[in-house]
């Protein structure tokens, strides 16, 4: 059987998505990602970017980037373990490990690199990874990745983790990995409970914080340091490209989006999901708000479970009151077109 055999019904439903104007990635942006970008000559006011802090249009981040690239060039030119690694690498992590008060640190390019190496580093076949069933899917390919036996816990219960780490043999390593925020949905990750399991099944706790840090604790340390666990937490996980408040905005915007009628879930983070439904119905809302001139990003299962797609929406630091008032007000125009109030 030919191997490509089986992308064929997949690019048939893209092809039918396109046809229909309703699919939404790879959307080409023509601007920096701030508040406002443009899209194919249009302004969007942008609620789908992960950059909560709104520094990628910052003129002093710009002038940093471009003092680098003349100082250092466009490449390390080799991996970190040869001829890669530059003295500002090794600065920066350790202004990383002392910032989060730990031994040290690492970067990797991406967070999603930097899931596959920590975790394909730390655990081998004779250990078992415990992890919440919606976790990042960075974590499940570094679970993958190491080859660990895995086990995956009810989203967000203590009880059935409880119930599994119970039933582990005592000879095998145990590490629990978990999203400090999670990313779909912006809900917390119980860390208190999860600190007291760790303890008593002897295990470590590794917290995939790439939504928290910057943006909760009195530090912006993160999840971990909203709970007062800072130094309960073996391993952190954590990126540039989202955070490091903006917490007027995101209140004012999940106060509207109840007030209209919505469902935001559980959310308690610049991270405010609006449950949609099924899956056409939701970019079918995606595609009203995009001509609205709103840009946000739809997600469908398995992203999230069958039946619960929803429109994610994060915030930055530098939308204005214009803005705020303008995504209302299509939102509840919307919200009323398909029933959804």
């Amino acid at each position: 059987m030919d191997i490509f055999k089986k992308c064929e019904a997949t690019v048939k439903e893209v092809e039918r998505a396109h046809q229909l104007g309703i699919y939404p990635y790879f959307t080409p942006i023509e601007s920096v990602q701030d508040h406002r970008v443009m899209i194919d000559g249009r302004e969007f006011i942008m609620i789908g970017s992960n950059g909560y802090l709104g520094l990628a249009a910052d003129p002093r981040i710009k002038q940093a980037a471009i003092k680098a690239v003349e100082r250092y060039g466009s490449t390390c030119s080799g991996s970190r373990f040869l001829n890669g690694t530059l003295d500002i690498h090794v600065n920066l992590e350790k202004d990383l490990a002392n910032f989060f008060n730990k031994d040290g640190a690492i970067i990797f390019s991406t967070g999603f690199q930097t899931n596959l190496g920590i975790i394909s580093a730390i655990a081998g076949k004779d250990d078992i990874i415990l992890i919440d069933r919606q976790n990042h899917a960075s974590i499940i390919d570094g679970c993958r990745l190491s080859f660990a036996e895995l086990k995956k816990y009810r989203h967000n219960d203590m009880e059935d983790l409880e119930r599994i780490m119970k039933s582990l043999p005592d000879n095998k390593g145990r590490l629990i990995i978990v999203d400090g925020v999670f990313s779909m949905e912006g809900e917390l990750a119980d860390l208190p409970e999860l600190v007291k399991l760790k303890h008593k099944y002897n295990a470590r706790l590794m917290v995939d914080d790439a939504h928290g840090i910057g943006v909760l604790g009195e530090n912006g340390q993160g999840t971990c340091e909203h709970f007062g666990l800072l130094n309960e937490v073996d391993i952190i996980m954590g990126t540039f490209s989202k955070s490091f408040a903006f917490w007027e905005i995101t209140e004012r915007i999940l106060k509207g989006f109840k007030e209209i009628g919505l469902d935001t879930g559980k959310s308690q983070t610049p991270v405010i999901p609006v449950i949609i439904g099924e899956d056409e119905k939701c970019f079918a809302f995606w595609k009203k708000l995009f001509k609205e001139g709103i840009f946000a990003n739809p997600v469908i299962s398995p992203a999230t479970p069958p039946g619960r797609a929803l429109i994610r929406t994060s915030y930055m630091t530098t939308h204005t009151d214009e803005d705020i008032k303008t995504i209302l007000d299509v939102f509840q125009r919307c919200a009323r077109e398909f029933g959804l109030v």
